[in-house]
C-alpha cells in the first residue's frame, strides 16, 4: 500500500488548487436556490450539460415551487424527457415542490435532515445544495470525487460516505468550502476514469497513483 499523504502534502495539494482556480464554480445552471435544488435532483446519473439543456426552458416556465406545481407532473416530464430516468425525476420535482410549499413556506431549507426528507433528495444532493446555495463547507461525493479521493490517496474509502468523512477530517479548514468543486472538476477533466491526464496534473507530485499516464507521443 502507498504511504499515506502527510498533512503538509494535503495542504500543498489544496494550495495548488486554490492558486489555479481561486473561485471554482459548479457547472449546473440555475436562477435561484429552488432551481439549484431541482437541477441537482435532475443531475443524478446524467451529465450537467444534458441537464442544462433541459432546464433552461423548464426554469423559464417555472422558477418557484408554486409555478412548478402549477405546471404539473406531465408538463415537467415534457421539459425533461431528454434526461435519463425522466419520469421518476419529474414526479420527484413535482412532489418536492409541493413539500416545500406545505412544510417550508416555499423556501429551500438550509438543513441536511430537512433536505434529505424531500422526495428525490439524498445525502449527495443535500451536500451540493448546502455548499453552493448556503455556503456551507460540505463535500458531495460523486463518481469523480470518489475516484480522485481513492486514486490520489487524499481520502481512501470503500464508500462515498467514507471518502466524504475522510475529506472533512483531512482538508484544511480554509479550503473546505471549495474542496468539493476542485475535486469534482479535477476528476471530470484531468483525473479521468480510463486515462488520467497525469502529464498536466497540477497535483501530480504529491499524488500516490502509481500508474501515472505519460505525455502522448
Amino acid at each position: 500500500m502507498p504511504k499515506p499523504l502527510t498533512k503538509a502534502e494535503i495542504e500543498a495539494i489544496f494550495r495548488a488548487f486554490a492558486e489555479h482556480d481561486p473561485e471554482p464554480e459548479g457547472e449546473l445552471e440555475y436562477v435561484n436556490i429552488f432551481t439549484l435544488l431541482v437541477a441537482v435532483v435532475l443531475s443524478a446519473q446524467a451529465t450537467d450539460v444534458g441537464v442544462n439543456k433541459a432546464t433552461r426552458a423548464l426554469f423559464a416556465a417555472a422558477d418557484t415551487p408554486e409555478k412548478m406545481v402549477a405546471l404539473g407532473e406531465e408538463k415537467i416530464r415534457d421539459f425533461i424527457k431528454t434526461i435519463g430516468l425522466y419520469r421518476n425525476k419529474a414526479r420527484n420535482v413535482f412532489l418536492l415542490s409541493q413539500a416545500l410549499i406545505e412544510k417550508h413556506g416555499s423556501a429551500v431549507p438550509a438543513d441536511r435532515d430537512a433536505l434529505e426528507a424531500l422526495p428525490g433528495v439524498g445525502r449527495k444532493t443535500a451536500n451540493v445544495v448546502l455548499n453552493i446555495g448556503f455556503g456551507q463547507p460540505t463535500i458531495a461525493v460523486d463518481t469523480h470525487l470518489f475516484r480522485v479521493g481513492n486514486r490520489t490517496g487524499l481520502a481512501p474509502g470503500k464508500t462515498p460516505l467514507a471518502v466524504e468523512l475522510q475529506l472533512l477530517k483531512r482538508v484544511p479548514k480554509q479550503y473546505l468550502l471549495h474542496a468539493h468543486h476542485w475535486l469534482i472538476l479535477h476528476g471530470r477533466y484531468i483525473c479521468k476514469a480510463r486515462k488520467p491526464e497525469c502529464y498536466h496534473c497540477i497535483i501530480a507530485q504529491w499524488c500516490r497513483y502509481p500508474d501515472k499516464t505519460p505525455p502522448p507521443g
